[in-house]
């Protein structure tokens, strides 16, 4: 197929491609078979990191020829087929400790990742809520920066019963970091910290560019506030019926049913 007629899909994981059971239906796994055995690219474009996202794509036998990954809000791609990355930034490592002393000033839990683990100085209520879904093994330690050597692909700020206290969390983050960092919610208790030139929209277009495929062919489907930079930038942006009031706003269209009930699947179909 000419690549200037292949289109690139591009799946949020949780509450879009996903069930509420972290599952593909069948109807959707069907419709994603033909769409990527017509010659189409299939890309997951999640908050998760690569590590977690390939766990995910291997756990449900996805298996598509021409699959990508976008890993911890676009500062990772990787090409499943290639089994490399192409493309791969993160938060400079002076900024790490600081932001790490500012969330333990606001006692809000932060942590970061290195290239195979989750780094954090706690492992209490935030860490083991967010390791029910994320599997990625942990390190607990007191001098973080001993076990990272690269830029981390991004931080998360979790606080699950004081929004409030997170927020003076991120607005002083903001007035520390200014523009080098993006600071957005991935859902009401994740606050994503990752480099300001990454993010999801940012892999759409990067994507699309490395494979020479036109922006107008592309399409991207979420749910949360971080995935509404992939919904501007796609050709289509496609919001989940179950997706915030704010992520509607700012689509292209907005699936009859939601993540549980085939929502993509007519979509994904539509553009075979």
């Amino acid at each position: 197929m000419d690549k200037t007629k292949k289109k690139i899909f591009f799946f949020d994981l949780d509450g879009t491609l996903l069930t509420s059971e972290k599952k593909i239906s069948d109807k959707t796994m069907d419709a994603l078979k033909r769409f990527t055995d017509a010659g189409n690219y299939f890309c997951i474009n999640t908050g998760r990191a690569i590590d977690s996202a390939k766990a995910v794509y291997d756990g449900l036998q996805l298996n598509f020829k021409g699959s990508f990954l976008c890993g911890s809000n676009g500062t990772e791609i990787y090409s499943v087929d290639e089994g490399r990355y192409v493309y791969k930034t993160g938060v400079p490592l002076e900024l790490v400790p600081q932001i790490i002393e500012l969330s333990e000033k606001y006692d809000v839990h932060c942590h970061t990742y290195n290239e195979t683990h989750i780094v954090s100085k706690r492992n209490g209520e935030c860490m083991e809520y967010y390791r029910r879904v994320i599997k990625t093994p942990l390190i607990v330690t007191d001098d973080i920066m001993k076990e990272i050597s690269t830029p981390p692909s991004k931080m998360i700020a979790i606080e699950l019963h004081d929004h409030d206290k997170q927020e003076r969390f991120r607005e002083a983050l903001k007035e520390m970091v200014g523009d080098r960092l993006t600071l957005l919610y991935s859902n009401p208790y994740y606050l994503e910290i990752f480099p300001s030139e990454a993010g999801k929209g940012s892999a759409v277009k990067r994507l699309a560019e490395y494979l020479n495929v036109p922006l107008e062919n592309t399409f991207a489907a979420g749910d949360e506030q971080n995935d509404i930079s992939m919904i501007e930038a796609a050709g289509c942006g496609i919001a989940m019926a179950n997706a915030t009031d704010l992520v509607k706003s700012k689509a292209d269209v907005i699936t009859k049913d939601d993540n549980d009930h085939d929502g993509l699947a007519p979509h994904i179909e539509a553009i075979i």
